[in-house]
């Protein structure tokens, strides 16, 4: 089970990355020893890069409880760092397979290192059926949901995978603890939900805390900040271009209104390297 890996970061949401021939067995139950911060090395994803017929690499992701995510934008933008400066060194431009499609990449750098990710994030789905959400709409917005005795408004969009967006007076101050794993786990969602808590601050700022599915609450969130962008566009809130300040640091989200597609732009650090044995 000995593997060596890279631990890297997007505005503090943070993977091991492994580059690998092939995903091994029992990859999710490694994710759970590897992601745990007290005997394993400790992240909210271990995340492989694999090779693809379709794209540059691959990237498959499993969640700190061995579930494993369809996308991830904070590891998009680690692993195109890492495929760059360890493994091709030349193009700036990338093709990377997940599980949510194919995600052009545009790397910024300086001196060898890459010092910003640009991240084609695709079309937001907001059909219901395929987020998807249990309700008879088409669309899931500023839609009422009752959990734990209390009352709330969601906004769905998928990136890829689900998001459920709440707006809310003061998301510094939020309970997102208590109220994350109700909605997350909510029967509204089939398949589960990421859980996002918004507050507008002007035209073009968001402030974002975030519950993710199968980790809990984390610095960041790079689908979350997309979905919430473009939750806060369809609810009349922004414009369609934000700067999303999270608990790690700030995204800028595009929602280009030519494409119907949502671009990212953000940073992505290494770490340190090690060597994982398996034993705890």
């Amino acid at each position: 089970m000995g593997m060596r890996f890279t631990k890297m970061h997007g505005l503090g949401n943070d993977f091991v990355v492994v580059s690998a021939p092939h995903l091994p067995e029992g990859a999710g139950e490694i994710a759970r020893q590897v992601c745990d911060r007290h005997f394993g090395v400790g992240a909210d994803g271990l995340v492989y890069l694999l090779p693809s017929e379709k794209g540059d690499f691959r990237m498959r992701i499993l969640n700190t409880d061995g579930s494993e995510a369809e996308q991830c934008g904070n590891a998009v933008r680690c692993v195109a760092k890492y495929y760059f400066e360890r493994i091709s060194g030349a193009r700036r431009e990338l093709s990377v397979e997940t599980g949510a499609g194919l995600q052009r990449v545009w790397l910024k750098t300086e001196a060898r290192q890459v010092k910003e990710v640009r991240v084609d994030m695709g079309e937001p789905v907001l059909e219901s059926r395929r987020i998807p959400v249990d309700v008879a709409e088409d669309r899931v917005v500023n839609h009422p949901v009752e959990a734990g005795g209390e009352h709330f408004r969601f906004t769905a969009v998928s990136m890829g995978n689900p998001h459920a967006v709440l707006f809310v007076d003061d998301a510094a101050e939020y309970p997102v603890e208590r109220i994350g794993p109700l909605l997350e786990a909510h029967p509204l969602f089939p398949n589960k939900t990421n859980v996002e808590f918004v507050t507008v601050r002007s035209e073009d700022e968001l402030d974002m805390r975030v519950w993710e599915r199968g980790v809990g609450q984390t610095l960041a969130c790079g689908t979350g900040a997309c979905a919430s962008a473009v939750a806060a566009a369809l609810n009349g809130k922004t414009g369609r271009t934000v700067l999303v300040h999270l608990k790690g640091g700030d995204l800028k989200i595009e929602w280009n209104e030519t494409d119907n597609r949502v671009y990212m732009t953000g940073p992505a650090e290494t770490v340190f390297e090690g060597d994982w044995t398996g034993n705890r």
